[in-house]
């Protein structure tokens, strides 16, 4: 959840004693989802010094477990590159 990936970031930050913090959280698959949750649904969080940004995304399950990942890591990055 957007509660859950924002507390992590959060969390990152402050234990790390770091200036930015970066959380990842979802269903990746292939099992585990739910029609709430389904696989494929991620959750992003970057934490800073202004404040915390929120993205969701919904990757649907065709493609798998390791593209979902994949994409998630680019997210993050992007997520954050547009915070600095």
């Amino acid at each position: 959840s957007a509660a859950v990936a924002t507390a992590m970031a959060e969390g990152a930050r402050r234990q790390l004693g770091s200036d930015w913090g970066v959380a990842v959280t979802g269903v990746a698959g292939p099992g585990g989802g739910s029609d709430s949750k389904p696989v494929g649904l991620v959750h992003f969080a970057v934490a800073g010094p202004d404040g915390c940004s929120h993205l969701e995304r919904r990757y649907g399950d065709r493609r798998g477990r390791d593209w979902i990942r994949g994409l998630s890591v680019g997210d993050a990055l992007n997520l954050l590159r547009l915070q600095l």
